[in-house]
């Protein structure tokens, strides 16, 4: 089976006071269609920096990202704007939400950005999250659950290939992390998208289908 999202011989590193700090190296790994990767580590292991190359938001020092057939290490950043706009969603711990805006207008402001806005498809999201009665609320008037039940609807408002989650129950009590796993997992099915998260949680991680896991920058 083609790998949806594959990395060969990824290698990052950052200076530090003159030092070179070696986060990743030689990562390689391809996720498919419609699969659940959890990526565990420890913290300060390299998971985050990973997700933040393989979703095109950072460069590798060397290495290619290939997302279907294109390699994202050689895209102009104009290019990589519109594949992330197409094809690539994140939620994260901290939600992320536009606080002048409503959870209906949260939803919605992918499609908006991308001039493909439909009321229709705003409305499926706000059924499937069930926050109707919350469509008009801003987000200082939510809870932490339906902050990450908006920011959800969100990232899959443009049924992206893939959907990066970086510790989406991090900032959850447990009863609202289970809801908010079950809904991400629900969704994700769906939607048929791939789903990578990278997660402490063993909880979550044996949810997935696969674990990927990184020892001091690279995979174990």
């Amino acid at each position: 089976m083609k790998a949806l999202l594959s990395a060969h011989d990824i290698c990052k590193s950052f200076s530090l006071e003159h030092q070179k700090i070696e986060v990743l190296k030689s990562i390689n790994l391809s996720v498919f269609e419609a699969e659940f990767v959890a990526i565990m580590g420890k913290s300060g292991s390299g998971k985050s920096t990973l997700i933040s190359i393989l979703a095109g938001l950072d460069s590798p020092d060397s290495g290619t990202v290939i997302l279907h057939d294109d390699d994202l290490t050689q895209l102009t950043e104009e290019q990589l704007a519109l594949k992330r706009q197409q094809e690539i969603s994140f939620v994260f711990q901290t939600f992320h939400l536009i606080p002048t805006l409503t959870v209906e207008e949260n939803i919605g402001f992918p499609l908006k950005i991308s001039r493909s806005f439909q009321q229709n498809k705003v409305d499926e999201l706000l059924n499937k999250v069930q926050l109707n009665h919350r469509a008009n609320s801003f987000p200082h008037q939510l809870s932490g659950g339906e902050k990450q039940r908006t920011a959800i609807a969100r990232a899959l408002i443009t049924q992206p290939s893939v959907l990066f989650a970086d510790e989406p129950t991090g900032n959850l009590d447990e009863k609202n992390a289970s809801s908010i796993l079950e809904l991400l997992i629900d969704l994700q099915k769906q939607f048929n998208t791939s789903l990578i998260v990278v997660t402490h949680d063993p909880g979550i991680a044996k949810r997935a289908d696969r674990i990927i896991r990184i020892v001091d920058g690279r995979l174990a």
